[in-house]
């Protein structure tokens, strides 16, 4: 720790519309993967807390479903998750894209964040896509959403100003020890991460009547006494013909996400993987509230 500089630690929230580059920015501050990303709207299902370790501050940074209208009891859920998020945390952080036009979206996003307690970073994101011009435009839009304490322009696939962010958060943070251990980057489970890489490579891999549909559950992590890890898991769609999209002609896209899925979960569990995956139809999933709490979408009261 500096010296005669207190220790800061908490947490910050990352807020906004579906594909703001809330994922991508927390990937970004951890300096690995841990957040799936893709251009589909709620890419981002569960909360995930992912741990930043500087030697003055332990910055726990929150990514959150991207709020949006919701069309299902799935969507309501992600939303109460997202907004419940407000309410706990040290500092919101609210994500605007930087290459589209504020909208009546951001607005309401900008709502709810105003009456947040804590103090309120605007980000503006994807500099790197963005001309001057029309990120001076941006900005001077987003600044009208609610009253922030500090602004910010980022890159998070460039790592412009994400070391700035990562400061601008610590200054905000109160004094106290750390949340977690030396060493733990996330408090999500081995299995929710392997869970979530495979749903990344569906959403990234098959077709636009697909990825709103699909979960998937790690089944289990089993460690062989070669060295390597069994991992099998159950990706769950709504309809056959769904079933029919994800498997593929003989079996061609099923192999193509699981070999594309294989690098990220050998990754993470440090070593050889084999992987079984299954595609299982659980017809109307997303509004069962029963299936949406069992697979872990539901909000944490």
């Amino acid at each position: 720790m500096s010296e005669n500089k207190p220790f800061r630690s908490g947490f910050v929230a990352l807020v906004g519309r579906p594909n703001a580059g809330k994922s991508t920015l927390l990937n970004a501050c951890m300096g690995e993967r841990l957040a799936i990303t893709s251009p589909v709207a709620q890419t981002t299902r569960k909360r995930l807390r992912a741990v930043v370790n500087t030697p003055d501050s332990q910055i726990v940074i929150v990514d959150t479903p991207g709020l949006h209208k919701p069309k299902d009891a799935l969507g309501k859920e992600l939303n109460r998750a997202a907004l419940g998020e407000l309410s706990d945390v040290d500092v919101v952080a609210m994500l605007v894209d930087g290459t589209k036009p504020v909208g009546t979206g951001d607005e309401w996003v900008g709502a709810h964040v105003d009456h947040a307690r804590a103090p309120k970073i605007l980000v503006l994101t994807k500099a790197d896509l963005t001309k001057p011009e029309q990120m001076a435009a941006q900005l001077e839009a987003a600044e009208k959403l609610a009253h922030f304490d500090d602004v910010i322009v980022t890159s998070a696939t460039e790592g412009f100003n994400v070391d700035a962010f990562l400061r601008l958060v610590s200054d905000k943070l109160p004094e106290g020890p750390k949340w977690f251990p030396e060493g733990m980057d996330s408090d999500a489970t081995e299995e929710d991460l392997v869970s979530e890489f495979i749903r990344e490579k569906v959403l990234l891999n098959c077709r636009d009547e697909v990825p709103h549909s699909v979960a998937v559950v790690c089944n289990d992590i089993v460690w062989k006494k070669d060295g390597h890890a069994s991992v099998s898991a159950t990706i769950l769609v709504e309809r056959d013909g769904q079933k029919g999209i994800i498997v593929g002609k003989g079996g061609s896209m099923i192999k193509k996400i699981g070999m594309t899925a294989r690098p990220d979960i050998e990754r993470l569990l440090g070593g050889k993987v084999f992987l079984e995956l299954r595609v299982q139809v659980r017809p109307q999933w997303r509004r069962d509230q029963n299936e949406i709490r069992r697979l872990g979408y539901e909000a944490a009261e």
